[in-house]
C-alpha cells in the first residue's frame, strides 16, 4: 500500500507507462467523474469497483483476475474500474488511500463496503455473489428499495452529505462586493425555486461547496443567486434557463460552466480553477539541510538547478538562469513540485550523488526522494530544453538512476547569495609589483 502522499509519486520512473490498465474491449466498465453517477450511483445493479493507479505493481497483478471476474459476472453483477491517479477527485471522494482499493456498491450506493478478500478471480466472484445474495434478501424483506435510495438526493434537504452553510447566498446588493471585487475564484449558480433540475443540483452543490472550501483553503467559493428575485443580476449575465452556472475570475469575463452536475464533477473543476489561479511555487536557494529535506520530502519531485559560480556569470547571468527556472515553476505549478537551486561547488556531496560534479554548469536534476531516484537534464538549460525534460518525466518517460549512496546526500549550511556580482577573496590577488616577470619566463624554458 501507498499512503495518499505516496500515491502521487511514481511518475518519476522510466519503466512505467501512463495508460489505464483496461480498454473498451474488456468486460470491465471504465468509470470516470463524468459517468460514475449515471453508471453506478443511479443503477439498480450491484457494483464492484476497483480504484487503481496504472503504475502500481499490485494493480497490474490484479488486472487479469479483475477482467476474468468481470467476464464471469457479466449480466449478473457490474464490475468497474477507476484510474484514481488520473481522477483523483473520485478516489478522494471515497477516501482511497492506497491502490488497489476495491469497494462494493450495494443497496445504499452512498455507503459502499470495502472488499477485504483475496485477489483471485475466484475470491472476487464469490464475494460478489455473497453481496448479491444479501442485497436480494434485503429487497425481499422490504429493507432496501433498489436505486430509489440513491435518487432521493433531490428531495431530502441534505441527503447528499452537505448542508447549505458553505453555499454563499448572493443578491443584487452584495454580488459586486462579494464576487467581482474578490481575488478568489467563484462558481455561481443562477436558479429558480420552481425548477426541478435546480432541486436535483442543490444537494450536490452544497456538498461540493463544503469539499471545495476545505480543499482550496477557502480560495474557491460556490454561490447561488435566486434569479426570480434578483432579476437585475439575471439580466446582466443573460440568464436564459435554469440552473445556469458561471465561473467568475478577477479581471476576466465570466465563463459558462460546461461540466457535469455531480458533486465530484463540480469539485474536480473547482480544483482545476484553484490550481490555475494559484501562485507559482517559490524557488529556494539550498542554504541548509532543513530547506532541502523539507522540500524534497514533502513534494512528489524536487527540481534542482546547480548554477555556475557567481564569478563565472556575474549577477546578470545568474538572474537569467533563475528567471528560466521561475518560468518553469509557473508552467508546472499544478504539479506541486519543489524548486531549488545552489551554486556550483557549494554542495559537493549533492553534486556527486547526482553525478553532476565538476563541470557542465548550469546543470539540473529532478529527484523523487521517496523512491531515491533522479533524472538529469540532458538538453539545454533553456525554457525549451527544461520543458522537454520535465514533460518527459511527468509522462513517466526519460531515463532515471538511483541516487548515489541510496540516501539523500548531506547538505551543508551556506550563506545566501546577496544578489551581487562576486568578488575574489583578497588572498587570490597577486601583487605583480613584487614579481620579476623576466625570471618567470626563464624558469619555464
Amino acid at each position: 500500500h501507498y499512503n495518499m502522499s505516496g500515491v502521487l509519486l511514481c511518475s518519476l520512473t522510466a519503466e512505467l507507462t501512463v495508460h489505464g490498465l483496461y480498454s473498451a474491449g474488456d468486460d470491465v466498465v471504465q468509470l470516470t467523474p463524468s459517468n460514475f453517477n449515471r453508471e453506478v450511483m443511479q443503477s439498480d445493479s450491484l457494483w464492484l469497483v476497483e480504484f487503481y493507479a496504472p503504475w502500481c505493481g499490485h494493480c497490474q497483478s490484479l488486472t487479469p483476475e479483475w477482467k476474468k471476474a468481470a467476464t464471469a459476472l457479466k449480466g449478473v453483477v457490474k464490475v468497474g474500474a477507476v484510474d484514481a491517479d488520473q481522477h483523483k477527485s473520485l478516489g478522494g471522494q471515497y477516501g482511497v488511500r492506497g491502490f488497489p482499493t476495491i469497494k462494493i456498491f450495494g443497496a445504499n450506493k452512498n455507503k459502499p463496503d470495502d472488499y477485504q478478500g483475496g485477489r483471485s478471480s475466484q475470491a472476487i466472484v464469490e464475494a460478489a455473489l455473497s453481496a448479491l445474495r444479501s442485497l436480494v434478501k434485503d429487497r425481499l424483506s422490504g429493507k432496501a428499495g433498489g436505486s430509489d435510495y440513491s435518487r432521493q438526493s433531490g428531495s431530502g434537504s441534505g441527503s447528499s452529505g452537505g448542508s447549505k452553510k458553505d453555499v454563499v447566498e448572493l443578491t443584487d446588493d452584495n454580488f459586486d462586493k462579494t464576487v467581482l471585487d474578490s481575488d478568489d475564484v467563484w462558481l455561481v449558480e443562477f436558479f429558480a425555486p420552481w425548477c426541478g433540475h435546480c432541486k436535483n443540483l442543490e444537494p450536490e452543490w452544497a456538498a461540493a461547496a463544503s469539499e471545495v472550501k476545505d480543499q482550496t483553503n477557502n480560495k474557491v467559493h460556490l454561490g447561488a443567486v435566486d434569479a426570480t428575485v434578483h432579476q437585475g443580476l439575471a439580466s446582466r449575465y443573460g440568464i436564459r434557463g435554469f440552473p445556469t452556472i458561471k465561473i467568475f475570475r478577477k479581471g476576466e469575463e465570466p465563463e459558462d460552466y460546461q461540466g457535469g452536475r455531480t458533486r465530484s464533477d463540480i469539485v474536480a473543476r473547482a480544483l482545476d480553477l484553484f490550481s490555475d489561479n494559484a501562485p507559482a511555487p517559490e524557488l529556494h536557494e539550498i542554504l541548509g539541510e532543513d530547506v532541502f529535506k523539507k522540500i524534497c520530502d514533502d513534494q512528489q519531485l524536487c527540481v534542482i538547478a546547480v548554477l555556475p559560480h557567481i564569478l563565472d556569470t556575474g549577477a546578470a547571468g545568474r538572474n537569467g538562469y533563475l528567471e528560466v527556472m521561475m518560468k518553469m515553476a509557473e508552467k508546472y505549478k499544478k504539479k506541486m513540485w519543489g524548486w531549488l537551486w545552489t551554486q556550483a561547488g557549494d554542495q559537493m556531496d549533492l553534486e556527486s550523488s547526482l553525478g553532476i560534479g565538476g563541470f557542465g554548469y548550469p546543470a539540473m536534476a529532478a529527484i523523487n526522494a521517496r523512491k531515491m531516484k533522479f533524472a538529469l537534464l540532458k538538453g539545454s538549460f533553456s525554457e525549451s530544453g527544461i520543458h522537454e525534460f520535465l514533460r518527459e518525466l511527468s509522462m513517466g518517460r526519460g531515463s532515471t538512476a538511483t541516487i548515489g549512496g541510496g540516501a539523500l546526500p548531506k547538505v551543508h549550511s551556506v550563506e545566501p547569495w546577496d544578489g551581487k556580482d562576486g568578488e575574489l577573496p583578497m588572498e587570490d590577488y597577486i601583487d605583480l609589483s613584487d614579481v620579476d616577470l623576466d625570471d618567470l619566463g626563464k624558469d619555464e624554458l
